[in-house]
């Protein structure tokens, strides 16, 4: 029974190198995923003063509860989110001149709800260039806290930089939200803060940060769980079996819950303290779902989909056309190209196989044939469609590296376990 080791997870390991970097003392983080997205966080880190020591198995961050230790600074956040929503956010608790950019892809994500947020806040905040995305310039001197009205219908990103800020307030923080998408990430970083010292509570729709800052301490990363959904698809599709460590009952990641979509499918999944397993029956059923909660595991079931016995609509995930790509037309334009009907709304999209391919047996039948993905640079659409390439022979991508971002060592992971696979 194949046992796949994934890397840690990208969100626990952004919001541990903030909340590090945050508390007092030194901070130990164990597993932490290296990949282009960590890395150019840790690097933003050391561009504020920071000192990130770090080793094959564990990063150590010496905390500055009091900001960063230069007084100016130019940071370079690549293609990360995270990097580019958190740091100005972690920066603006400090004192000095801070500038940020980003990647072209990068640039045209929005920004605008923290930054608006920010600014209601006290905070001496410039978009350079375009209103509400980067480059932007902080000139921080600490944030006093209070009362601030969010909307994180867009990203929960925003509102976890507004959390994981609040207690290095003066005051502390009341965050009103209006909206909220992909709900469970915000579970994640609540159970960080308490991990690290601090406490939210709710009421009702307004999220309450009391100030006092972080604790240092020893913390170990899980790993990734949307990166874990292309191994479990892979199981569903082909009739294997597939084992993930770590990933068990006990996991922060709402992510997880793919497995249930795998299960209304048809597989079989079993999830204890120690991990999770899931079997492929050699069924594979049609379905309609939401998605709003693990909408970055979307592309995953997309690319599921051409291999169920009827058609599949997934609904309420129009936060996806502001990821990296529009990941919901990319999604339907590279089906399109597998020869697969497609069609889209604004938060949907709705997938139709063909006669005959709702079994193992079908799908090898089906007559899709691979084609050459385009990627869009987006790490999750050459993830995703590797699952599909499992039953369309031929498949290649424009940018296969672009897997970097997440997880360098995708392409040899999923080569290794195909050769473990019902062929």
């Amino acid at each position: 029974m194949p046992v796949v080791d994934i890397p840690g997870s990208k969100s626990i390991t952004a919001r541990a190198l903030f909340l590090a970097a945050a508390a007092d003392g030194v901070t130990t983080l164990r597993r932490p995923l290296r990949s282009d997205d960590t890395e150019g966080f840790a690097e933003g880190l050391t561009r504020l003063g920071y000192r990130v020591g770090r080793t094959p198995d564990a990063w150590q961050i010496d905390g500055r509860p009091d900001g960063p230790a230069v007084a100016e600074a130019d940071v370079y956040c690549r293609d990360g989110a995270t990097t580019a929503r958190f740091l100005p956010t972690l920066a603006a608790a400090g004192r000095g001149s801070f500038r940020f950019d980003a990647s072209p892809q990068m640039r045209r994500r929005p920004l605008l709800p923290l930054t608006r947020a920010l600014r209601d806040l006290g905070v001496d905040l410039r978009h350079e260039e375009a209103e509400g995305h980067h480059p932007l310039r902080v000139e921080a001197a600490g944030v006093e806290g209070g009362e601030v009205v969010l909307d994180a219908g867009q990203s929960s990103q925003y509102l976890t930089a507004l959390l994981l800020l609040g207690p290095l307030t003066r005051k502390g923080l009341r965050i009103r939200v209006t909206d909220l998408v992909s709900a469970p990430y915000v579970g994640i970083t609540v159970a960080m803060m308490r991990a690290f010292g601090a406490e939210v509570r709710t009421e009702g729709s307004v999220y309450v940060v009391p100030s006092g800052g972080y604790r240092a301490t020893t913390y170990g990363i899980e790993p990734d769980a949307s990166t874990a959904s292309y191994f479990f698809a892979a199981a569903a599709l082909t009739g294997g079996e597939v084992t993930v460590p770590g990933l068990g009952t006990g996991a922060l990641q709402g992510d997880l819950g793919f497995v249930d979509v795998l299960r209304r499918m048809g597989a079989e999944v079993e999830t204890d303290a120690r991990g999770t397993r899931v079997r492929g029956t050699g069924e594979l059923r049609g379905l309609t779902v939401a998605m709003r909660d693990i909408s970055d595991t979307m592309p995953t079931l997309a690319a599921l989909a051409p291999f169920a016995s009827g058609p599949v609509r997934i609904e309420d995930v129009g936060n996806t056309r502001v990821k990296e790509c529009d990941r919901l037309e990319a999604c339907a334009e590279n089906l399109r190209r597998l020869g697969v009907e497609v069609a889209t709304g604004p938060d949907w999209i709705e997938i139709r196989p063909g006669a005959g391919r709702g079994t193992r047996a079908g799908a090898r039948a089906s007559g899709l044939a691979g084609t050459e993905i385009t990627s869009y640079g987006d790490h999750r659409i050459v993830m995703s469609f590797a699952v599909a390439g499992l039953r369309a022979p031929g498949m290649s991508y424009d940018d296969p590296g672009c897997v970097r971002k997440t997880f360098p060592g995708f392409h040899e992971a999923f080569e290794a376990l195909r050769g473990q696979l019902p062929g």
